[in-house]
């Protein structure tokens, strides 16, 4: 099981963070440590130094597979939920300036937080029609909709196919919408699906 996370899927966020909107999709790996399961809070840690949200839908693959044609993408997917991708901004931007890969800032324990609700992909799941929400605190700081990824879930499983080989369990964390932020000591964070709430998590001190 592995979490592979696609970069600069929302055109106003490649925008809000500098970067150039890609021709194709961009995608890393987190460490399955870097998964935070339901119940448990995000832990800060000072080393780490300034940790921003990114809410993101996420689907599981649950075959292996590879080399999957686009058309038959969708068939792998067994259920879906919202995740949060944390980055370590400040750290991610020191990295990226000196060339280095940026995995400390990506993959870093507890990075990759899970929705609290997990739905069934079923025959008539269009993951390309979904409202996304992401409160901080009672007050909505990211929203927009999965219509508006660069590239679908079906083309990003097409693509990550032709270089690493899917596996069941496997989590892809599809790209975040305009909005990203800080995160601090006390917050509550709250992400909704379609105006229902997949996930909630609080900010403890690490």
């Amino acid at each position: 099981m592995k979490v592979i996370c696609i970069g600069r899927n929302y055109r106003e966020h490649a925008a809000e963070l500098g970067n150039a909107v890609p021709t194709e999709p961009v995608f890393f790996l987190k460490p399955t440590t870097a998964c935070l399961y339901p119940g448990q809070p995000i832990k800060l840690k000072p080393l780490l130094g300034e940790i921003h949200h990114e809410l993101e839908l996420v689907v599981m693959v649950d075959s292996y597979a590879r080399d999957v044609p686009e058309s038959m993408a969708l068939g792998l997917v067994a259920s879906f939920t919202l995740g949060l991708d944390l980055t370590a901004r400040t750290l991610q931007n020191e990295l990226k300036a000196k060339g280095l890969p940026w995995e400390k800032a990506k993959a870093f324990d507890g990075s990759a937080v899970l929705g609290e609700v997990e739905l069934p992909m079923t025959a008539s799941t269009d993951l390309q029609r979904f409202a996304i929400e992401l409160k901080k605190n009672g007050v909505t700081v990211q929203q927009g909709s999965t219509a508006d990824m660069l590239f679908t879930v079906a083309q990003q499983i097409a693509h990550v196919s032709k270089y690493i080989t899917l596996e069941p369990g496997d989590l892809l964390f599809t790209g975040t919408p305009a909005g990203v932020g800080p995160i601090a000591e006390g917050d509550v964070l709250e992400g909704f699906l379609n105006g229902k709430r997949v996930l909630h998590v609080t900010v403890a001190k690490g």
